[in-house]
């Protein structure tokens, strides 16, 4: 898949805050899940719903989709729980969006399919024999149908929610759990409910960005020449997303164990596998399995005598994900580190190819919110902390320093 850096994207606006509630108290809860037993094929959350017949809960919600990338993308939607949307399966062209409506208490996925081609009704490939059979996609195929009704190939980034988990809170996450293929972010839209306006956006969007071809330098400001009804990802700079500065292009570019890679590169004279890196050039576009999504084994996959936390710890593959990655699942166990809580009503936006790089908010904000958990109230410092700006390493110590003077001289003076 063709891409390149879309960093000026700017998606629709949205409240940055109108001040902190009690609701934010409800999200601290964020770092408090217990522990959640293996993934499963419909969600790796595995948010068990309440066996009762209700009615829908808050009616209906918002499901959007945006292609931000430079090339045509196909998004997939599998309902797990709940009245799915209308479309299971469509085509986005670059630059587009498109809104559909859940049940206030659905569940499930969205992925998106890249290289695609379909016959005129979407009932199979667009093969030179006719047979209608086969793939259609180059990743996150759907048995060769446009509207999907499978769970799709692997690999493939999943974007997954839990509208009401039958507690009153909204669970979602991005996961690499099955593998990895094009970089996606999750947008909370909060739909006039002034509870979930008072959460700091910057504290719900997460963002991964796994494909070199994308990734911006780690002094990329998303939010430079934005006009005040202009935000990035639901953010301002008011309320700036904390991007990993960490992983460099080098690191992006192969972050992918060798043997995982969908479609490794020739390597000349049958030679070993430099393990896990590579000096060989990897294609822009390159998906890449999970250890349990390819091989199955126990370990791999967090299930039989692995099936607890105490006995199944992150592979190779699942620390190479969350480097590049650390707001997303990367194996079944990652739930603590890679689940974003909040209180029911919200709507959700999943754009691919969302620019800039990958977030790490749950590293950022984790103290702050379990404060917040253990106090029972809002601390005042919540609001300011979210809202200071995240600095580029390199640049750090430098604006310390000029704040420290910029105090000091108003104290003086």
């Amino acid at each position: 898949m063709r891409s390149k850096n879309r960093q000026n994207a700017v998606l629709a606006p949205q409240s940055p805050t109108k001040g902190l509630s009690s609701a934010l108290s409800t999200y601290a809860m964020l770092l408090l899940l217990s522990q959640l037993h293996r993934t499963n094929a419909l969600h790796h959350m595995k948010r068990t719903i309440p066996n009762v017949v209700k009615e829908w809960v808050h009616g209906e919600v918002p499901l959007i989709a945006t292609n931000n990338c430079e090339d045509d993308v196909y998004p997939a939607v599998l309902t797990q729980h709940g009245q799915g949307p209308d479309k299971s399966g469509f085509k986005l062209e670059p630059g587009e969006t498109f809104k559909q409506i859940v049940s206030g208490d659905w569940q499930g996925r969205m992925w998106g399919r890249t290289n695609c081609s379909f016959n005129d009704d979407g009932t199979g490939p667009a093969d030179a024999s006719g047979s209608g059979r086969g793939k259609a996609c180059l990743s996150g195929d759907c048995n060769g149908v446009l509207n999907c009704v499978v769970t799709g190939d692997n690999p493939a980034t999943l974007a997954e929610f839990t509208y009401d988990g039958g507690d009153g809170l909204t669970y979602y996450d991005i996961s690499l759990v099955d593998g990895y293929n094009i970089p996606i972010a999750i947008v909370m839209t909060p739909r006039d409910n002034s509870s979930l306006a008072d959460i700091p956006p910057n504290y719900t969007n997460p963002s991964c960005q796994g494909t070199a071809a994308v990734l911006a330098p780690t002094d990329y400001d998303p939010y430079s020449g934005l006009s005040g009804d202009q935000f990035f990802l639901g953010t301002n700079s008011s309320f700036p997303l904390p991007f990993d500065s960490k992983a460099s292009g080098d690191d992006v570019q192969r972050w992918c164990p060798w043997d995982l890679q969908v479609n490794p590169p020739y390597k000349p004279g049958n030679g070993i596998y430099p393990y896990p890196d590579d000096n060989i050039e990897r294609p822009a576009f390159n998906p890449c399995f999970s250890a349990c999504a390819k091989w199955n084994k126990d370990f791999d996959c967090c299930i039989g005598d692995y099936g607890v936390p105490s006995k199944c710890s992150p592979g190779l593959y699942s620390r190479q994900a969350k480097k590049v990655c650390p707001d997303a699942y990367s194996y079944a166990f990652d739930d603590q580190t890679s689940t974003f809580i909040i209180p029911v009503g919200a709507g959700f936006e999943v754009v691919f190819c969302p620019g800039a790089r990958s977030t790490n908010i749950l590293a950022e904000y984790g103290d702050k919110l379990r404060q917040l958990a253990q106090d029972g109230h809002v601390d005042k410092g919540v609001a300011s902390e979210a809202s200071m700006p995240r600095f580029p390493e390199q640049t750090y110590w430098l604006a310390s320093g000029l704040l420290t003077c910029a105090a000091l001289v108003s104290w003086l003076g």
